[in-house]
């Protein structure tokens, strides 16, 4: 019972600290709106269209190759590729790595093969891969007319001819936009500088003059450290329950269908943070030197999470507590991956229980909170 009023106590406390609520609450909202609006471009430009593909080509082959490939060049001149004969002396292969042509095909007995430049490397995927389609097509076309002529029109008549290029959306609806993204980053740091208001908790006892009080009380150390944790993250996990509705209903930002789960892992971030806040508060001699150490990891994880703006991600980034809540988070959103979840949880758990015993082994040492 001691244990829950404590908790009571300190959630009552620290709602009626409005800087620290109005900062839990509108800081993130705010950051949301602003980067998310600023930078929706950012997230809206990865449809690119591929137009006016200039691909150079020398004609060795066959002539009936030849009258089939240039009716293909012909087709797909209307799709923005364009295929422009090599003139003798033109080096078709040096032309390419000049980046004068995105890819040069040189046409023999054989079929058709096909340079491209890393400079211009999708652009020759498209091309290679056209030419396969229509290579293969001219090579059964060919093998029909060995054995019955009458039926190679219906070979090729089969499939469009417009249809060597087919655009497809590989899951482009199933990616966060600029407010889904940052609703999900701007939650999972706000969650991290729990650990600011944690460096206080017990020290916060000292510096009031209230520990000798809570001390002399008929209840125990360990009462009080559980009351404090359990009361500091119910606080907590409440703002972010908050920022997340917020933004869900108000921002429409995309949370998907397992609320409950990634609440769960927002909730052991939490938990991460408060430990880590209690851990280096009882490290530090002073308030000062705790909250500096708290200040840069949090901003640091923050940055290297991808807070501010989208991160690539290499070692760097993968030790940022942000970095494996937003990847098992945004898995869960946008590709029903469930199972990710259990990863990042159990790390956070792990880390929090390190944290929690540097801070239980320095209670117990002291003869006061």
């Amino acid at each position: 019972m001691n244990i829950f009023n404590i908790a009571i106590m300190h959630m009552k406390r620290d709602f009626r600290d409005v800087r620290t609520l109005v900062f839990m609450l509108a800081f993130p909202i705010v950051l949301m709106l602003v980067l998310g609006t600023a930078l929706s471009n950012a997230f809206n430009s990865d449809s690119h269209s591929i137009k006016d593909i200039q691909v150079l080509y020398k004609d060795e082959a066959s002539s009936t190759f030849s009258q089939a490939f240039e009716a293909f060049a012909k087709e797909v001149d209307k799709s923005g590729i364009h295929f422009k004969k090599a003139s003798e002396g033109i080096d078709g292969k040096e032309a390419v790595k000049q980046n004068k042509y995105a890819a040069y095909v040189e046409l023999n007995k054989d079929g058709a093969k096909t340079y491209g430049s890393d400079k211009s490397s999708i652009e020759g995927s498209i091309v290679e891969g056209m030419l396969t389609t229509f290579v293969d097509k001219y090579n059964v076309a060919a093998e029909v007319a060995k054995v019955d002529p009458s039926k190679v029109s219906a070979v090729i008549s089969n499939g469009n001819h417009n249809d060597y290029i087919k655009e497809t959306s590989l899951q482009a609806a199933n990616k966060p936009g600029s407010m889904d993204y940052y609703a999900v980053v701007m939650t999972t740091m706000i969650a991290l500088y729990a650990a600011m208001g944690a460096s206080f908790l017990i020290r916060g006892e000292r510096i009031r003059k209230t520990g000798d009080r809570l001390i002399a009380a008929p209840i125990s150390k360990a009462e009080i450290f559980i009351g404090k944790v359990l009361g500091s993250l119910v606080a907590n996990a409440l703002c972010i329950l908050l920022v997340m509705l917020f933004s869900k209903f108000v921002f429409q930002a995309n949370w998907g269908d397992h609320l409950g789960i990634i609440f769960l892992i927002l909730l052991t971030e939490v938990f991460l943070a408060i430990s880590f806040g209690l851990g280096i508060g009882y490290i530090t001699k002073t308030p000062e030197s705790s909250r500096a150490i708290i200040m840069v990891v949090v901003q640091l994880a923050s940055i290297f999470g991808g807070a501010y703006f989208v991160v690539e991600e290499n070692f760097v980034t993968n030790l940022s507590p942000l970095t494996w809540a937003n990847t098992a988070v945004m898995k869960i959103i946008y590709a029903n991956d469930v199972g990710a979840a259990l990863p990042v949880i159990s790390l956070n758990l792990g880390i929090s229980a390190l944290f929690l015993l540097i801070a239980i082994i320095a209670l117990r040492r002291r003869e006061g909170l």
